[in-house]
């Protein structure tokens, strides 16, 4: 009895094989075009992350703390001790590197010192960690100057608290110490 052929098998003539080849490798290469162009894209796209400003990445808290943090120091370099007595909560606490602690006034005298010239102030580093109304600052912080006519050069980790009180941001505590490297 001879064998009954399958309906949905066509016997190849091996003409058509060859143009299915050919379609199947251009398909190939196609597909290889397309992952190498995917490829390209995806490299200049994370190349361009670090252009990206800063306060796109940051929550709107953070970025107003950074503000807050900038115009700190350029009023510390200037001593514009008024305008930065007004971030100041009430209740703040600083430790400088010796265990020094000042209140409030006691910092914002110290501040006002005309015998300390600024010349450098700089936060080359800072990480801003958010917990609600609450903010951390952590960084590295620069100061050279003149004080009693001496020069210095101050390189510090500092940590900064702020809290959201009555809608604003207020600088609760402060710490500076001197790295160990």
């Amino acid at each position: 009895m001879p064998k009954a052929r399958c309906a949905s098998r066509k016997r190849s003539t091996g003409r058509h094989d060859q143009r299915n080849l050919v379609a199947h490798r251009g398909n190939v290469k196609n597909l290889w075009g397309m992952r190498k162009n995917a490829l390209i894209t995806a490299v200049l796209c994370m190349a361009a992350l670090p252009l990206l400003p800063a306060g796109a990445q940051e929550t709107t808290g953070t970025a107003e703390v950074r503000a807050l943090e900038l115009k700190m120091l350029d009023c510390y370099k200037h001593r514009q001790v008024e305008v930065f007595a007004a971030v100041l909560d009430e209740d703040f606490v600083i430790t400088f590197e010796d265990g020094t602690t000042y209140s409030k006034t006691g910092y914002l005298s110290y501040s006002a010192s005309s015998s300390t010239h600024v010349e450098l102030a700089d936060i080359p580093e800072m990480k801003i960690r958010m917990h609600g109304d609450t903010a951390v600052v952590t960084g590295v912080y620069h100061e050279k100057g003149l004080d009693n006519q001496r020069m210095y050069d101050y390189h510090d980790r500092f940590t900064d608290v702020w809290m959201k009180k009555s809608g604003k941001w207020r600088l609760v505590a402060a710490h500076y110490s001197v790295p160990t490297k």
